[in-house]
């Protein structure tokens, strides 16, 4: 699970990402504002897995948004899913970007504290049209790939930002209005 590692983080997928591959797409990542609030965004674009593989690519995101307007330190998340075609590389015991010990999503506090989406650790059930596919599903948001967290006082909840939405470009281009 994403809390055995010990370590804090917000895993939009935890996987044997590999950037290394001809063609593969580099991680992206800056800060911006978005609706009056400030933003920090993160991409993967067209990545490939371990060991170098191309052959399939995931495209996926992860978007903080600062809301000290509630209170200090208070802050929203969101992973966004383009597309995500392998689950797993060599390293995790995956082969052609399948099986093995597949991939995860969620968060943890790294101590006590995390949740992971439906599908995490099962094979083929991220991947597009999978059981659990991270582009045909949500959470706190009615637009598909889209899951909507908020951290009120140190505490994760799902829940849906403002309106002004953070999507990903599907040409791969960044963020709408944030990060190229």
């Amino acid at each position: 699970s994403l809390l055995s590692t010990s370590t804090p983080m917000l895993a939009p997928f935890f996987a044997d990402v590999d950037t290394r591959g001809a063609g593969s797409g580099l991680v992206q990542y800056g800060a911006s504002t978005i609706g009056g609030k400030s933003v920090f965004g993160v991409n993967w674009l067209n990545v490939g897995y371990y060991n170098s593989a191309m052959n399939k690519t995931n495209s996926f995101q992860l978007i903080l948004t600062d809301r000290s307007d509630i209170a200090a330190g208070d802050f929203d998340f969101q992973f966004n899913y383009d597309s995500i075609q392998w689950e797993t590389g060599s390293a995790s015991g995956g082969a052609n970007g399948l099986g093995g010990s597949s991939a995860r999503a969620g968060w943890s506090n790294g101590v006590s504290s995390s949740m992971e989406l439906a599908g995490s650790a099962a094979n083929g059930s991220f991947i597009n049209g999978g059981g659990n596919a991270l582009v045909s599903n949500s959470l706190s948001s009615n637009v598909l790939g889209q899951y909507n967290f908020q951290v009120r006082n140190g505490a994760v909840t799902p829940a849906v930002p403002e309106p002004e939405s953070y999507a990903m470009l599907l040409a791969g281009l960044g963020l709408v209005g944030a990060i190229v």
